[in-house]
Parts: structure tokens; sequence; C-alpha cells
């Protein structure tokens, strides 16, 4: 092989191993986001249920009324 055919491959090699990271930064990324979005959606529920309360409310939790068989 000449230096250009090997200068070539590591050039492809790194190109490969950059996308394959840039796809595992994304992964991340995402598995964050859907991370953050569920905190703040059980947070959001959290403060719902705890203004019900504090307004002296005796229904605050809602009964699940459908029968299992």
């Amino acid at each position: 092989m000449t230096e250009r055919e090997l200068d070539q491959e590591r050039e492809r090699k790194e190109d490969d191993r950059r996308f394959t990271n840039s796809l595992a930064g994304l992964a991340v990324t995402l598995l964050l986001l859907w991370i953050g979005l569920y905190v703040a959606d059980q947070l959001a529920a959290q403060s719902k249920l705890e203004d019900c309360v504090l307004q002296g409310r005796a229904d605050c939790m809602r009964v699940n009324m459908t029968q299992s068989r």
C-alpha cells in the first residue's frame, strides 16, 4: 500500500469513529431529554396534588373505577 492509501484508510477509520461518537452523543442527549421531560411531568403532577391537598379537598386522588377481570 502506498502512503496515500494508508492516509485515506486512516481518514476513513477516523470518520467512522467520529460518526459513531456523534450517534452515541445524540443517543445520550435524547435519553437525558426524555428523563428530564418525565421528571418535569412527575413534578407537575405532584404539585397539582399538593395544591389540591392544601386547599383542604378530600378527593384529590383520582380513583380508577374500571373493573379488571
